[in-house]
């Protein structure tokens, strides 16, 4: 079941992160994903929209949204190639023109979710903060 996240469901949305963020990010340093996941659980998540996965009473995702743009879509890692990430924009699809996603060159795991859905490339950018390249990705949605 997908629902509009609670803030009850705070710490497992920041479990998910972490977790999903460890194993597709283990180029970030240390520091930069302290600072990350504070930003997320005192910023990102209350100013985005996000949705949960969830499945007997356990978040197993969740995606959320700044405007039209993927600000984070993770899933547990013991969950990943199950179709979850594919059903979490499948919800949100509908209710924008295009989304728009940015994603760190060396995210292997994101970067083979986007294409495979379908995303293409706009362009790329260093970001100083965590020392790496960025993508910037679109998809359009034409339905």
């Amino acid at each position: 079941m997908i629902r509009k996240h609670s803030p009850k469901d705070l710490e497992a949305i920041l479990n998910i992160w972490y977790q999903a963020s460890t194993l597709a990010h283990p180029f970030l340093d240390d520091a930069f994903v302290e600072q990350v996941k504070t930003a997320m659980r005192d910023m990102y998540i209350p100013d985005s929209e996000t949705w949960v996965y969830e499945e007997h009473g356990t978040i197993l995702g969740f995606i959320s949204m700044m405007d039209n743009e993927i600000g984070g879509l993770f899933v547990l890692p013991n969950h990943h190639s199950k179709g979850i990430g594919s059903q979490l924009v499948n919800f949100i699809k509908p209710s924008y023109k295009s989304l728009e996603v940015e994603v760190f060159d060396k995210n292997a795991i994101g970067r083979a979710f986007y294409k495979k859905y379908g995303f293409k490339y706009m362009h790329s950018y260093f970001h100083k903060e965590s020392n790496q390249d960025v993508l910037r990705l679109k998809f359009d949605n034409l339905n």
